[in-house]
């Protein structure tokens, strides 16, 4: 005779939700944590009531799905609320500081950024190839693919003596 395994279910809820919970922890995206309540409170409350197997997967279903698309997107724009946007890859180059490493000859040259990256540079409009030399401070005034326009750190004349 086999026992009815049904009256075990609510051994399954909680596995799953501590499952849910375990993986929220390495994602931190509030996606897992509505599944596990959804779990619990659908699946294990249902269970707890004495439902039936298929109203507790519904009711599961139903409940982490209402959260997901409700309460999660809430909690996210209010996590993200108060961060700064933080600029990412080229975004990040443009007012960076670098020093020159190869003369600047029509224009062209190349500079070692802050970061350790170096580009191809081309001088800004109205600077002179004569203005920077090699050693030079300047700052990336904006990026063109894979080249960067860069100015001098201290405008020419405003220099200290």
């Amino acid at each position: 005779m086999l026992p009815d395994l049904t009256q075990y279910l609510w051994i399954l809820w909680l596995a799953l939700a501590f499952l849910f919970v375990i993986i929220e922890l390495l994602t931190l995206e509030f996606t897992f944590l509505m599944l596990a309540a959804g779990t619990l409170v659908g699946g294990l409350g249902v269970n707890l009531l004495g439902g039936p197997w298929w109203l507790q997967i519904g009711a599961a279903a139903a409940l982490a799905a209402l959260l997901l698309f409700t309460i999660r997107p809430l909690l996210l724009r209010a996590l993200h609320r108060s961060s700064a946007p933080v600029l990412m890859n080229v975004d990040a180059l443009t007012g960076m500081s670098a020093r020159v490493v190869a003369p600047f000859v029509d224009g062209a040259g190349s500079v070692k950024l802050d970061n350790g990256e170096t580009w191809t540079a081309r001088l800004s409009e109205g600077i002179a190839d004569a203005a920077l030399g090699v050693g030079d401070r300047v700052t990336v005034a904006a990026v063109r693919g894979a080249t960067v326009e860069v100015a001098p750190a201290v405008p020419p004349g405003s220099e200290k003596t």
